[in-house]
């Protein structure tokens, strides 16, 4: 009886023994698992490239009218009315519909001059006006530039704001870029298993990076150009057999 007693104790402790021996195993098996898991695998990146145009065009045109007397502003405002139609009669001469134009407010604006005594000398006031266009007909744009170019020598105060190119068809475009930066990838991957001497499997993960459009030509920018070039990166991880 009395061994029996003092041996007690000693069962808990190597129970716990037992426990940790076996719990530890399995972090020591799982840890070489996934090391092996590691080990198989090949990390790749995969490009897609294509080459697509502008298929929406936002372009402003300013326009203003000038006098020096308050009492010229009903005069003024006919003015600014005749410059308004002539510029929009120009933009359809153009090829551009009215739907595609939107004549703006008229906004008015003044100044003063005065000398070193505060007596007013002399003042100037303008108004201004904005006409927006925003058409699918990119390749018209240019050619109705041009022409309103041309109404600066009749005496018109226009400002001809350079226009805004967007494509706006990416998600057109985004599963056959997706699935060639795949393909690349894997492309790039089975040369690194030929290297290696084993053989590409299937995919364990994929990341899909951003899509980025750029004007052709330029480092930054996706608005001065109608030509512009899309863009999209893949991280994909394959397993890798012997």
């Amino acid at each position: 009886m009395s061994n029996t007693s003092e041996n007690s104790p000693l069962i808990p402790a190597a129970l716990f023994l037992a426990i940790g021996i076996a719990v530890g195993g399995y972090f020591i098996s799982q840890t070489l698992y996934n090391s092996r898991v590691a080990l198989n695998t090949a990390d790749v990146k995969g490009l897609a490239e294509r080459r697509v145009e502008a298929d929406k065009a936002y372009w402003t045109i300013s326009y203003t009218v000038t006098g020096s007397s308050k009492n010229e502003i009903p005069a003024l405002y006919e003015k600014s009315e005749v410059d308004k139609n002539t510029i929009v009669s120009t933009l359809k001469q153009s090829g551009f519909t009215e739907t595609e134009i939107s004549p703006g407010i008229i906004r008015y604006n003044k100044e003063e001059y005065r000398d070193e005594n505060q007596k007013l000398v002399e003042e100037k006031h303008f108004l201004i006006g904005e006409i927006e266009v925003e058409t699918e007909k990119v390749k018209l744009v240019a050619e109705g530039r041009a022409k309103l170019n041309k109404l600066i020598a009749q005496g018109l105060d226009v400002i001809n704001n350079e226009p805004a190119y967007h494509y706006t068809k990416l998600n057109d475009i985004k599963p056959d870029m997706v699935k060639e930066a795949t393909k690349n990838a894997r492309i790039a991957a089975n040369e690194f298993a030929s290297n290696a001497g084993v053989k590409v499997g299937g995919i364990r993960s994929a990341r899909q990076g951003g899509f980025v459009i750029r004007d052709v030509g330029e480092r930054y920018g996706d608005t001065r150009k109608i030509e512009k070039e899309v863009r999209v990166v893949t991280n994909v991880t394959f397993f890798l057999t012997d």
